[in-house]
């Protein structure tokens, strides 16, 4: 058995048919690699091992009850940023000094998981944008989207600046609320996704 079976998209029911055999292969074809995936979140290397660990025994132990309708590889990756973000939330303290990853590879297939993972962030920012009150959405969107500044929303709108004020601080207080649990991860995601 080859990886283009175990991972192949047209297989999305393979997790039902895993033996001992082809669940170690899939280990270790794929460790290293969601190792570097998990290592980008967390930040260090030896949490990434354990939280990639932690999501082969889960996937083991529900092998026979999980109906997916995604490949494994998917699958695995939703897993691991699932507990990467588990991670992050209960950790406030973070390794900000630079990892050595001269025994991980990345893997370039985890690309379309990244794109994935942005687009559930900017939909969760949309979707918070979107439950404003209509005056301070519209004021949110001038000042973030169209980059204009306060006295220049004010001039817009005709309206004081101290109402512009207002409403900001508003609308970024309700986003701070609504995000709370995507705060780190927007951080960590678009410091070292967007910059490599």
């Amino acid at each position: 058995m080859n990886n283009s079976f175990i991972l192949n998209h047209e297989t999305p029911n393979i997790i039902k048919k895993l033996d001992e055999a082809t669940f170690e292969l899939l280990f270790k074809s794929n460790f290293k690699s969601l190792c570097w995936f998990a290592v980008k979140y967390v930040k260090d290397l030896d949490t990434a091992k354990e939280i990639v660990q932690d999501a082969f025994i889960s996937l083991w132990e529900k092998k026979e009850s999980i109906d997916l309708s995604k490949p494994v590889k998917s699958y695995l990756s939703t897993m691991i940023y699932n507990r990467s973000l588990n991670y992050l939330r209960d950790n406030k303290k973070f390794n900000k000094d630079i990892l050595s990853f001269e025994n991980i590879s990345p893997d370039a297939t985890y690309h379309q998981t990244d794109k994935l993972i942005e687009t559930e962030i900017s939909n969760k920012i949309n979707s918070a944008i979107e439950e404003l009150p209509e005056k301070c959405r519209e004021i949110f969107k001038l000042s973030r989207y169209e980059h204009l500044k306060y006295q220049q929303i004010a001039d817009k709108l005709q309206i004081s600046v101290k109402t512009v004020e207002a409403q900001m601080s508003k609308a970024l207080q309700h986003m701070r609320i609504k995000l709370v649990d995507y705060i780190t991860i927007m951080i960590i995601f678009y410091s070292l996704f967007k910059n490599k």
